[in-house]
């Protein structure tokens, strides 16, 4: 048990311990300074060293192995500050392992300098010594292990991939973001009877400097989409383009010739900047005449000139004012509002024509009162601001210059006063945020005007930081994300996907990526987290995701979508996957939709989606007349369910499917052997690598040292990578060495190294360290296809595999290939060591190298 603690704990470390170093100077051999190294620090098993250098070459050294460089990145902020080329930054990585710095000398650098000038020295780079760090991760580890008891406990029990998927979670293992629970009360139903303040006019506050493309459309939006009686006050502040200032007096002028007294404009005789032309639009509206028909002077609305308006506007914006106490602004959701942002929170979206009314089309139907949420501070985009809180504060603070940051100096005053800021999910304006000053302007200005925030407000920061961290408008956000998604007019992929990592996993993200490359978002559906659904919505700047067990809201939800691809990726570790493929097939609400069935494993074919019986052997395509414990399912209640049911359920998903993909041949006649009438919409399409291999060449001499390659679980041949490990110990022709990890559950000998996670880019560096003449795929299930197969394959080098599933036939085809026959009643570790025994067997597989 101590020594699976161990190896837990050490995966555990691998993934979360960092260690940085302090940069550093670099000098020649006169003292004199000619670079410097920002970063130091190791990572994820990787160590990296980087900063800049005026030197032809520059090298890490570390325990024997090298990288080097030119440095020749630019880095603009070195050739400001010292003048010279901008071309002089380095950037070096070498696979590190904390043993790595433990057992070597520091790691270092050395520099190759051009003739005629001074030498430098070689510079070493004490890392800090990681006792302290893993005594600290340690702890962590305790503490995260004891929350992860009830779910070791189900997994002990059941052998549900759900329990593993949440040990995984909670230990940070699984690479999968965990979002926060959504809110099910979002959208309005035929039964909601809200409150419906009485009307009010509302003052319109639009400052303009220059924007003359946008002012038609922006004055027109307010014309024909404010559903409140209303006054618009136009303050043109001595625009440089000469068509501005025309067009907004024949524009005002046509108003009055239709409603006399509506529109108020006001020409700078001089250019007085964006908070001198609020200040003077909203003294103008505090003293205005209270209209002649009695109806009440209500809340003035900041506006600028790039904010599009859609219809109905007015009344959602002010309502949360009118209904609530102490509301002192009201700010809805946009593609370019800072904290009120979607689809991604903090970031700016563009936005085509049309994008933005379908996008507020969807919030139109959420309920008024729904996630109306106390925000930091409101966003002058379109901000509604209350009369008796601006007979407070009646202007804006002209310290900020020509603006940014001085609503957020306002909303701070007023709620020092106890007023309250709300941020409304009920309605989304388009903002084209940077037309009237340019974004470089803008940039210029926020650093500055930042600094002010910080000096008079100093717990401004934590509380925006909190809002991010705890996003009280997620459901909203992520509402109206898909409806961005939406927009697009494409047909939108919704992936149903696991919370377990893996090669799935790895294709999953490939195959978005080139979603947003094509169509710009993919939305996925993942299973296996603490609720049910996790729902993503994946875009070019990130994601935004959350979590809920009411799959109605999903449905809902998802509506936005105009066209979508339902893609079946993965369902393992799903609480009730009896009913999971109804749940998809709900999701296809006509023609428009397609679904896809993507065979990852065999997970519709059988609880047990490698196919291995309860004992952990495989003996053939699992049809429903097989009778072992591990392919019977259980439902959510826990009952009992048989393998012929089971096949029902997710053979009715597959005889609906569009198309379904099966990455190897064997795997497509897995699926024939279980349901026939399928060979019209079976298609196998092989995967792509991840990545570039390199081509290797075996070491001289001995031992041979085979290579294990990934993440070796149960099914992938833990059992027998361990038992193979402990037959080779003493032995001076064979050694093995795994580059990846085992199941804790399978300890390994110290003869034989783990060196843990790896990236591709790595792999040459590695083979050379570890030796590694030949590779060896223990897996004892039919992969699917097998990726770390066609990697190794990759390399040149020979490859052993048992002759089955996609790695069989893959080595069985690859002239480097080595398929090993599969005999279940046989010792695999015997087998194995016949194979590698045999010079013949390894000289028959020739390198590519020799080939081509």
């Amino acid at each position: 048990m101590l020594r699976r603690l161990s190896a837990l704990f050490d995966r555990y470390s691998a993934t979360h311990l960092t260690l940085r170093g302090a940069g550093r100077s670099i000098r020649d051999s006169a003292g004199q300074p000619v670079g410097h190294v920002d970063v130091a620090e190791l990572h994820q098993g990787r160590l990296r060293i980087a900063g800049w250098v005026r030197a032809e070459k520059v090298t890490l050294h570390l325990a024997g192995e090298t990288v080097s460089m030119a440095p020749r990145q630019l880095r603009e902020d070195v050739a400001s500050a010292t003048g010279g080329s901008p071309a002089v930054g380095f950037d070096l990585i070498l696979p590190c392992q904390v043993e790595t710095l433990l057992a070597a000398e520091a790691p270092g650098l050395s520099f190759v300098t051009p003739q005629r000038t001074r030498s430098i020295p070689s510079l070493p780079m004490p890392m800090p010594r990681p006792q302290a760090a893993r005594r600290r991760l340690r702890l962590r580890f305790a503490a995260a292990g004891l929350l992860t008891v009830p779910a070791v406990l189900g997994w002990a029990m059941t052998r549900d991939p759900r329990f593993r998927a949440r040990v995984k979670a909670r230990l940070g293992l699984s690479g999968i973001t965990h979002a926060d629970p959504m809110e099910s009360r979002l959208f309005r139903t035929a039964e909601d009877r809200p409150a419906q303040p009485g009307p009010v006019r509302i003052t319109i506050v639009l400052p303009v400097y220059n924007a003359f493309d946008l002012l038609a459309e922006v004055l027109d939006r307010v014309r024909r989409n404010t559903d409140l009686p209303w006054r618009l006050i136009v303050i043109e502040d001595c625009s440089p383009d000469p068509r501005v200032r025309p067009f907004l007096r024949n524009w005002v002028a046509t108003q009055e010739a239709d409603r006399p007294g509506r529109v108020v404009l006001i020409e700078n005789p001089e250019n007085r900047g964006f908070i001198g032309s609020v200040n003077t639009g909203l003294a103008t509206a505090l003293t205005q005449t209270p209209p002649a028909d009695g109806t009440p002077e209500g809340p003035v609305v900041l506006l600028n000139s790039d904010a599009f308006v859609p219809q109905g506007w007015a009344s959602r914006l002010v309502r949360p004012m009118l209904l609530h106490e102490n509301v002192a602004s009201v700010t809805p959701l946009s593609n370019d509002a800072e904290i009120f942002s979607t689809p991604m929170l903090c970031e700016q979206t563009p936005l085509r024509p049309g994008q933005g009314d379908a996008i507020d089309a969807v919030a139109q139907g959420f309920h008024p009162d729904a996630l109306i949420s106390q925000v930091p501070t409101g966003v002058g985009f379109c901000m509604a601001m209350g009369r008796d809180w601006l007979r407070r504060v009646p202007a804006l603070d002209t310290a900020f210059g020509r603006g940014y940051g001085e609503e957020v100096d306002w909303c701070q005053k007023v709620r020092r006063r106890g007023g309250r800021h709300l941020g409304l999910p009920g309605l989304f304006v388009e903002h084209r945020g940077g037309e009237s000053f340019g974004s470089a302007a803008k940039l210029a200005l926020v650093a500055r005007n930042n600094e002010i925030i910080a000096r008079r407000y100093p717990q401004y920061d934590a509380e925006v930081q909190g809002f991010i961290s705890h996003d009280p408008l997620l459901t909203a956000r992520l509402a109206l994300a898909l409806a961005w998604a939406g927009s697009l007019g494409a047909e939108i992929p919704v992936y149903l996907a696991h919370s377990l990592g893996g090669g799935a996993e790895m294709y999953l993200r490939q195959r978005i990526a080139g979603d947003i490359d094509r169509i710009g978002a993919a939305v996925v559906l993942r299973i296996g987290g603490r609720q049910r659904w996790q729902l993503e919505v994946v875009g070019p700047h990130g994601t935004v995701a959350g979590t809920t067990d009411d799959f109605e809201l999903v449905q809902r939800m998802l509506q936005a979508l105009k066209r979508s691809r339902i893609v079946y990726s993965c369902g393992v570790g799903d609480r009730d996957p009896l009913t999971l493929p109804d749940r998809l097939r709900d999701l296809k609400r006509g023609p428009q939709d397609k679904i896809e069935v993507l065979i990852h494993d065999f997970y519709p074919v059988s609880p047990s989606y490698t196919l291995l019986d309860a004992d952990g052997v495989y003996r053939g395509p699992v049809t429903a007349e097989r009778d072992d414990p591990a392919h019977r399912g259980r439902d959510a209640a826990g009952n009992p369910v048989p393998l012929a049911d089971w096949q029902a359920a997710w053979g009715g998903l597959l005889r609906d499917a569009d198309e379904i993909r099966a990455f190897s041949e064997d795997s497509a006649a897995q699926i024939r052997a279980v349901w026939s009438g399928l060979d019209d919409r079976i298609r196998v399409l092989p995967h792509a690598l991840l990545a570039p291999m390199p081509l290797l060449t075996a070491p001289d001499g001995a031992p041979l040292v085979i290579g294990v390659l990934g993440n070796i679980g149960r099914q992938k041949g833990a059992e027998l990578v361990s038992g193979l490990a402990r037959r080779l110990e003493g032995r001076r022709d064979l050694a093995l060495a795994l580059i990846g990890n085992i199941d804790p559950n399978y300890p390994m000998p110290g003869s034989a190294p783990v060196h843990g996670d790896y990236r591709h880019e790595d792999l040459e560096t590695l083979a050379r360290r570890y030796r590694i003449g030949a590779w060896l795929i223990p897996s004892i299930w039919p992969e699917t296809f097998s990726y770390t197969t066609h990697e190794a394959l990759a390399t040149g080098l020979p490859v052993l595999a048992f002759a089955l599933g996609a790695q069989g036939a893959a080595v069985a085809a690859a002239p480097n290939g080595i398929a090993i026959a599969y005999t279940p009643e046989d010792d695999l570790v015997d087998r194995l060591l016949e194979v590698l025994t045999d010079n013949q067997a390894l000289q028959a597989a020739k390198p590519l190298q020799e080939i081509q």
